[in-house]
This record gives structure tokens, C-alpha cells and sequence, in this order.
């Protein structure tokens, strides 16, 4: 009989292990309530009948999407030189914040983590993001991950700042937002200092141009630097946040009438 209760006991200690080692986000207490009862409808997707070519028929505010000259993503190809300069970041490590699970990415909320000054214009930090693969190529090439940084001014108007990730070493940036964010949709609130500055690649270099949001309602209201130089992020990295997340990437838009700037940080 002790023999049995032993057997048991290993078996379920090596389960438990083995669920600490695969689990690459954890479910919030509040996840399984939250499943029956989700924070919004499914009303737009990355695929299907609510997917990006379908999702300015979903509803009024959403006409840009199908309409807009100035769209986001694009291929940042066949960039002109600038001396116009990069966004000014005085970004300070957040003390607190919610990673969200809104079903379309994982999300980290920051309160008091600065913005940056672009065009003279100053922007507060909202929000950062994922998207997998990366939504902006260059050059026609896809990135495995891009992570954007959402700041917004008084008036409205919106920077955006795109940061890329090519496969190679882990990214420790990445490790305790991977471990804290719901495995399913819901919120987690962040036990954890974030300072975004240490996503940024030591060269400066940008590319600037004038674009939208890149979910709906695909506003055009937003000024975008996405960053040269890419960080790098792991196979086992990209591998945790797939799972969640398999393709949650707006196709590439038309350029149209604009150009892109590339500029020296």
C-alpha cells in the first residue's frame, strides 16, 4: 500500500514538473471566468471572415482599412537618407502595469514609463505590443517577432516605435513578460520592473515615415520609426509565443505617395 501512494506521489510530482517546464504563459486566477465570459467579442482576426481583407466591412469606423492611402505595415525598402533624427526616448522602468491577453496579441500596459520627444512634439508611453512574424519587412524580408511601443500626445496624434527581432541568442527582456502573460485572454498585473530602454538596439539608425494603426480601425494618425538594427530572440522564445499567437501580422500595405526616411540616431 505505501508502495502504491509512493508510486503516486511520482507520478504526479513529475507531471507538476513537467507542466512548470512547458508552460510557456500562465493562466490568471481569473482565466477560467474570464473564458465563459469574454472582455469583447471576436469581431476581427488575422484570418477567415475577419481577417485583414475583410476588416473594413466589419464596421463603419474601420474604412481606412480598405480605403486609406496611407497604410500600415509596409516593406521599408528604397529609403531615402535624412538628417531629420530619431525620436529623443526618455523612458523610465515602469514600476507596475498589466500584460494583457486581448486574444489578437500579449500587451504590457505601462504607467509611469516616460515617452520620448519626435519632432519637437512630446509623447507619453501607452502601451507595447507583439506581433508574430514581424508586420514591416525590409527589403522584403520577414522578421520571426516586432515589438512596438505605442506613445500618444496630448492632442491625439501617435509615435510608434517598431523594434525587430531576427532568430539567434534569447532576448532577457522577453523572459518574465513571457512568464506573467495569460495563456489565455485575460489580465496579469506585472510583480516586475519593465524598462523598455533595454529594447532598443545600440545603433540608433531608423527608418521614419507617416502610416496607421495596424489593427482596426487602421486610423491614419500615426508617425512611425521603425528601428535598423534588429535584436535577436530565441527559437524557444518565438516557439512560446507562436503557440499563443501562430500569424498575428497585417499583411504589407501599398506605399503609394509617401517615402521613407532613413535616419541617423
Amino acid at each position: 500500500m505505501l508502495m502504491t501512494v509512493s508510486i503516486r506521489a511520482s507520478l504526479m510530482l513529475s507531471a507538476l514538473a513537467m507542466a512548470a517546464l512547458t508552460a510557456a504563459f500562465v493562466d490568471p486566477p481569473e482565466a477560467a471566468e474570464e473564458a465563459k465570459t469574454p472582455a469583447h467579442p471576436a469581431h476581427w482576426s488575422y484570418g477567415g471572415e475577419g481577417g485583414p481583407a475583410h476588416w473594413g466591412e466589419l464596421a463603419p469606423e474601420n474604412g481606412p482599412c480598405a480605403t486609406g492611402a496611407q497604410q500600415s505595415p509596409i516593406d521599408l525598402s528604397g529609403a531615402m537618407s535624412a538628417s531629420i533624427g530619431t525620436p529623443q526616448p526618455h523612458w523610465l522602468p515602469a514600476h507596475g502595469g498589466m500584460i494583457v491577453n486581448n486574444s489578437h496579441t500579449i500587451q504590457v500596459d505601462v504607467s509611469n514609463g516616460g515617452g520620448l520627444k519626435l519632432d519637437g512634439k512630446d509623447y507619453t508611453l501607452k502601451q507595447f505590443h507583439f506581433h508574430h512574424p514581424s508586420e514591416h519587412t525590409v527589403d522584403g524580408k520577414q522578421f520571426p517577432l516586432e515589438v512596438h511601443f505605442v506613445h500618444a500626445s496630448g492632442d491625439g496624434d501617435l509615435a510608434v516605435v517598431g523594434v525587430l527581432f531576427n532568430e539567434g541568442a534569447a532576448n532577457p527582456n522577453l523572459d518574465a513578460i513571457w512568464a506573467t502573460a495569460p495563456g489565455r485572454e485575460g489580465k496579469a498585473a506585472v510583480a516586475f520592473d519593465i524598462d523598455v530602454a533595454n529594447f532598443l538596439p545600440a545603433k540608433h539608425d531608423a527608418f521614419r515615415y507617416e502610416g496607421s494603426l495596424t489593427t482596426p480601425p487602421c486610423s491614419e494618425t500615426v508617425h512611425w520609426t521603425v528601428m535598423a538594427s534588429p535584436q535577436t530572440v530565441s527559437p524557444s522564445q518565438i516557439a512560446a509565443f507562436s503557440a499563443l499567437f501562430p500569424s498575428n501580422a497585417r499583411p504589407v500595405q501599398p506605399l503609394n505617395r509617401r517615402y521613407v526616411l532613413k535616419t541617423s540616431g
